[in-house]
């Protein structure tokens, strides 16, 4: 009766639903729509008066009087230690800078000290105070911040609006927003027997922490580390590259802007720029209290080494073969995801940590990706105003044309480039041909190193079962980035997502977990450790477990028992009474519990 009954009234309110005069409140959907969207703009956006983030000035990096195109653009010059810097795209030479002694390393340390001294009292309004107006400089200046990176590194104006400062941004907004969040003490569980203990874990500022950090993204890699460092607590000390070290001075003094701008120190904030061999002076300092490393394999066997002689902690994020994954169910989807494999693998001419160096493909997609990603290979423009940008430098052209000379003897097939690129512009700059090489197989080098150029590989998996593909993704002793593409529907997406041996997994998407502050960082031959995130900000802190009495105003705490006061009078009494103490907080099951109390009673 009552299922009949529900049925009935299902029905009626079914027929009074379509009888409901809708269209007569059909005007209330547009305000309505809009106070919906304005809403959701107004909590990601509102700030408090106080909050407002205040202007402050720059002055952009010093360009040479005159234009002057270097023959042979070298980092060295003889007979002097200074660094000579110029643009990668054209060669043009744009100034020398002076490299950072033991001596200046130790005073920048020394500065950066000092000032964390003050800074750690500061309460996370004020730091968010300090991010939030840098944020609002880099926004009202992100053209020149832009430029100036495009100069230095040889990556489009789009490449670094992408690459500098919309990840730069995210990371500032989600520090301002969830960094709090993240630091503040947290409480933990107890026990039976510590039941009277209430516990947490306060997340404390480490003391002056430094960054070791590569060139492909002058601008993000300098700030990064900073505005995680510092919402922590610390001072900061970044190691920039020397192949970029030209806009250096300039972004560090963004950081150091927004400081002054509320009235704190800006030594707080430093940056060094110095040759390899006295490199290892910052990493074995006694006054760093930590470590991230940024940059190439062989390069942290060196930095690792070097920190261990003072117990320096170290993340390390060197590089990876990430793979983009395309099962036989995205096949309907393969327009889009063209055009993500392309972004992916050419953007800032491959010289991107998270880029994609392997295109594994279902047997039945591959061709038709072949198809497709070949006309768009070939038709990639080079030079700064064009698709793609030039490389840092020239170091890596050969060891990529072995590359893919070694491939294609092996059995691939080259579609597109191969080979380094002579700009009939730009002569003295450093462009490789965007390539496009099908038909990898597993066991070529190119399949395995790290190419970090522009280069485009595709593999053909057997099928598209999970095993096949995961045979083909985890091979390289990398583990970065990945990303899957296919139906949702399909039982291999979860199952590749579980399995592949990778930081991050991007599904039907490309390094997105980026681009939200996931927790960042690789495993195997991609480093370890995280930064990023909440686990990020955590890595950056003394993580001090406190445990304090409950009800300590009611006199509840601990005393220890006669049975194990010093001297101990009886040991056989002792142990029986510690073993019903164990067993009332440990045992199993309620008998078992009962019998350890008996032990405690007869031996108390």
């Amino acid at each position: 009766m009552a299922v009949e009954d529900l049925v009935q009234w299902v029905d009626a309110f079914s027929a009074l639903l379509r009888e409901f005069p809708i269209t007569d409140f059909a005007f209330l959907s547009y305000p309505l729509v809009l106070t919906v969207v304005g809403g959701i703009v107004l909590y990601y956006t509102h700030t408090d008066y106080w909050d407002r983030p205040k202007r402050y000035t720059v002055p952009g990096p010093k360009k040479p009087d005159e234009i002057r195109i270097l023959e042979h653009p070298t980092l060295k010059v003889p007979g002097s230690t200074a660094i000579q810097c110029y643009m990668p795209a054209t060669g043009q030479f744009l100034g020398l800078v002076n490299p950072s002694t033991p001596t200046g390393i130790d005073r920048a340390i020394a500065q950066a000290a000092s000032a964390q001294e003050t800074w750690a009292c500061t309460s996370f309004a004020e730091r968010r105070k300090v991010l939030r107006t840098m944020l609002q400089h880099i926004l009202d200046n992100q053209e020149q911040i832009c430029q100036v990176s495009s100069m230095d590194s040889g990556k489009t104006m789009v490449d670094a609006q992408l690459g500098e400062i919309m990840v730069t941004a995210e990371k500032l907004q989600w520090t301002i927003k969830h960094g709090e969040e993240a630091l503040k003490p947290s409480r933990r569980p107890t026990n039976l027997l510590m039941a009277y203990k209430k516990n947490t874990v306060h997340y404390e500022p480490l003391g002056v922490v430094a960054a070791l950090v590569s060139w492909n993204y002058p601008f993000h890699n300098l700030i990064g580390p900073i505005i995680s460092s510092i919402f922590a607590g610390n001072g900061v000390v970044v190691k920039v590259s020397e192949q970029t070290c030209w806009s250096a001075a300039y972004y560090t003094s963004i950081a150091r802007g927004a400081l002054v701008a509320h009235g704190h120190d800006p030594q707080l904030i430093q940056s060094a720029v110095c040759w390899p061999q006295t490199a290892g002076h910052l990493t074995s300092h006694s006054g760093i209290s930590h470590l991230t490393f940024i940059g190439s394999r062989p390069v942290c066997h060196h930095v690792a080494a070097s920190a261990a002689k003072n117990l320096v902690p170290v993340i390390a994020e060197l590089g990876g073969k990430d793979a983009a994954i395309i099962l036989d169910s995205a096949e309907r989807d393969l327009k889009r995801i063209a055009n993500i494999l392309m972004r992916g693998t050419f953007q800032a001419s491959g010289q991107n940590c998270i880029g994609i160096e392997r295109i594994i493909a279902g047997p039945r997609v591959y061709e038709k990706l072949v198809a497709m990603l070949e006309p768009r290979v070939k038709a990639l423009r080079l030079g700064l105003d064009k698709d793609v940008g030039a490389m840092v430098s020239d170091a890596s052209f050969t060891r990529l044309e072995k590359l893919v000379d070694d491939a294609i003897a092996s059995g691939a097939r080259l579609l597109a480039g191969g080979k380094r690129y002579s700009h009939p512009d730009h002569p003295s700059g450093f462009y490789f041909t965007p390539t496009l090489l099908v038909d990898v197989t597993p066991d070529m080098a190119i399949a395995n190193e790290e190419c970090f150029g522009p280069i485009m590989t595709l593999l053909r998996a057997p099928s598209s079962s999970a095993a096949d593909i995961l045979s083909l993704a985890n091979a390289p002793d990398f583990g970065l980035g990945s990303s899957v593409y296919g139906s949702d529907s399909d039982p291999a997406l979860r199952d590749i997502v579980r399995g592949i041996r990778a930081g991050g997994v991007a599904v039907n998407d490309f390094a997105v977990y980026y681009a939200v502050q996931l927790p960042f960082g690789g495993v195997g031959g991609s480093g370890y450790g995280r930064f990023a995130g909440e686990e990020g900000l955590r890595g950056l802190c003394n993580l001090k477990s406190v445990c304090e009495d409950r009800f300590g105003w009611l006199g509840v705490r601990t005393a220890i028992p006669p049975p194990v006061r010093y001297p101990v009078r009886s040991q056989e009494t002792g142990w029986r009474f510690t073993r019903g103490v164990v067993g009332l907080g440990y045992a199993l099951t309620l008998k078992e519990k009962l019998r350890a109390l008996v032990d405690v009673v007869r031996n108390g």
